[in-house]
């Protein structure tokens, strides 16, 4: 070390190195050293002409809020949200929501009376709905817009910057490429234009910019790659526009259910709906008018032992003001559009029509009745609750199962085929008070038995057994039950969301965003192009030909960076790509500097 360097250092441990370009104001400077300096012992503060230690300066309020706004608007606070959006909405589907299944939600709170009541303070029955739901939700978008608006204010500046200019040398680049031609300099900067815009005029693979350097060589300065942040963008916009369409959707649309049997039908309007739920926003007034009928429903099966289903097929009649009744078919996996809603094929059983008549022999109770499938075969539960119309009876509850295709040596067994080929009802017989007339709601599924009594015989309950067809007489002298007919129902599910359409392309759009964005490869190309003397290998005589060099540049590891500059000196040279003669860098392309 020479003595300039030795006393160069010594300079610097006195003073406290400090990068060049970087005016850091905690480093002490000659002109902050106190008289009779300590001899570079303070070096590293910034202390007043009183030797007071430094004070750090304030945030304040301004600054406050200036920091926690870049925090919420990084990239990393909003992915930060995308989780814990995910995360909060698993509540809404493993516990009961109050909008979805209220009577789930009340035996819950039955069934868990602790846990339950903290979870509905919390709002953790109404997830959706809820305060901190929203809070992310609003939180997650504000974040958005605050990432997407400066980036795509940068994006579209740089999009009107020129390409990088032509560097001086080629040499420290990790593709390079030359060539020499009889063609003239313009022609051949014009045929490596033409090669690097492409084909496409109004969407250029290159933005290109040719010019003249100080020795008067023709250059080509070429860059390509916005199109990824393009598609970063897009990206961010289009999960942007998913947030607004959820979030619309859920307030303006409305799902409803209904039990449809053969023969009869339901109009579209809130009160025909067995189950209705909607947005916030949503207005009964929007309903589109119309009526469907279920003129028939088909089903099939396979006849091995397992009776796999193959098809469902619902047929029905549509009716619409001032239009003619139309036939259409529902199926499974196959909504029907009608009065702006999707109409899903949801379920399907049977529903055996029966007819009850009391003791005086008056009809008591007569249609349809639901019975629920429990397992593959439609071996189905229902209740039928036969009201007293005679004064001074009791009220009637028969419940028990219903099997399609009950077998010859036990009637009382499960059903051992889905399709009716030997139905069969198997009913039990309760008498007492129904709980009707009380006014509280009940599920048409349960019989409350709190106020009733079984009918026995022998000390056992009584079991009725009834073929369509047939009447078999209801135990001490209660009167007579009639299986009149065995027709199938249909579970439909109507849903209406307006923000279906804008889901989808939203969705398309982030998919299409994020592909650009990861397999779009930014790339710079520079060609020079001179003449000079050249000796020729074959005559070995020296003249005038126009000389290509070229050199990439690409942002990270791009392994088809070299077939580029390659395709591009070739294509000016007027030659086949493998015509170009290359020089690659000995080692691995280096990330472009930002």
């Amino acid at each position: 070390m020479t003595e300039t360097d030795k006393t160069v250092e010594r300079d610097e441990t006195r003073r406290g190195y400090r990068p060049e370009g970087i005016d850091d104001a905690f480093v002490a400077h000659d002109d902050d050293a106190p008289a009779g300096g300590d001899g570079g012992k303070g070096s590293g503060r910034r202390a007043g002409a009183d030797g007071a230690p430094p004070v750090m300066p304030r945030l304040g309020w301004r600054g406050t809020l200036r920091w926690m706004w870049r925090q919420l608007t990084s990239m990393r606070v909003a992915l930060m949200l995308l989780m814990l959006l995910a995360v909060a909405a698993v509540p809404g589907s493993i516990l009961p929501q109050q909008s979805i299944d209220p009577s789930a939600v009340t035996q819950y709170l039955q069934d868990n009376p602790t846990a339950g009541k903290i979870l509905d303070k919390l709002g953790f029955f109404d997830v959706f709905s809820s305060v901190w739901f929203s809070a992310i939700y609003i939180l997650l978008f504000v974040s958005l817009v605050g990432c997407i608006v400066p980036r795509a204010l940068a994006h579209t500046k740089a999009l009107r910057q020129r390409p990088p200019k032509t560097p001086v040398r080629f040499t420290r680049f990790p593709a390079k490429a030359h060539a020499t031609t009889d063609a003239e300099p313009d022609a051949v900067v014009a045929a490596a234009v033409r090669h690097l815009r492409g084909p496409v005029r109004w969407l250029p693979t290159f933005r290109v910019e040719t010019g003249t350097d100080a020795q008067g060589r023709r250059t080509v300065a070429a860059e390509r790659g916005y199109l990824r942040e393009t598609g970063n963008i897009l990206f961010h916009l289009c999960l942007l526009g998913l947030l607004v369409a959820v979030g619309t959707g859920q307030v303006l649309h409305y799902r409803a259910q209904v039990i449809v049997t053969e023969g009869h039908g339901f109009a579209n309007s809130v009160v025909d709906y067995d189950t209705f739920e909607s947005g916030a926003f949503w207005r009964a007034s929007s309903l589109d008018p119309f009526s469907m009928t279920l003129d028939k429903f088909t089903s099939e099966f396979t006849t091995t032992a397992t009776a796999e289903p193959r098809n469902f097929t619902a047929f029905v009649t549509v009716r619409q003001p001032g239009a003619p009744a139309k036939a259409e078919k529902i199926r499974v996996n196959h909504p029907l559009d009608v009065g702006g809603a999707k109409v899903y094929l949801q379920g399907n059983g049977y529903a055996p029509d029966i007819t009850v008549k009391d003791a005086k022999g008056e009809v008591a109770y007569s249609g349809p009745v639901v019975f629920i499938p429990q397992d593959t075969n439609y071996t189905s539960q229902g209740v039928v609750k036969v009201p007293d119309v005679s004064a001074g009876l009791d009220q009637i509850g028969l419940v028990g199962f219903l099997l399609p295709t009950a077998a010859s040596d036990d009637p009382t067994q499960a059903s051992i085929y889905p399709q009716p080929l030997n139905p069969m009802l198997v009913l039990n017989v309760w008498h007492g008070n129904l709980g009707l007339d009380d006014g509280t709601p009940q599920n048409v599924y349960r019989l409350d038995t709190s106020d009733m009594t079984e009918s026995t015989k022998d000390g056992k309950p009584v079991t009725l057994t009834i073929q369509p067809g047939k009447t078999v007489k209801l135990p001490d002298g209660m009167g007579t039950v009639t299986f009149n007919s065995l027709p199938r129902y249909v579970a439909l599910d109507l849903r209406y969301d307006p923000a279906l359409t804008w889901i989808l392309v939203f969705a398309l759009g982030a998919l299409l965003g994020l592909a650009l964005s990861l397999f779009t490869p930014r790339r710079r190309v520079w060609l020079r192009v001179w003449t000079e003397d050249v000796r020729d290998d074959e005559s070995g005589e020296t003249r005038p030909r126009t000389v290509i060099d070229a050199a990439g540049l690409a942002r990270g590891d791009d392994s088809g960076l070299q077939r580029e500059v390659d395709g591009a000196v070739a294509s000016a040279a007027g030659r086949a790509p493998d015509d170009a003669r290359t020089t690659a860098s000995p080692t691995l392309p280096r990330k472009a500097p930002r």
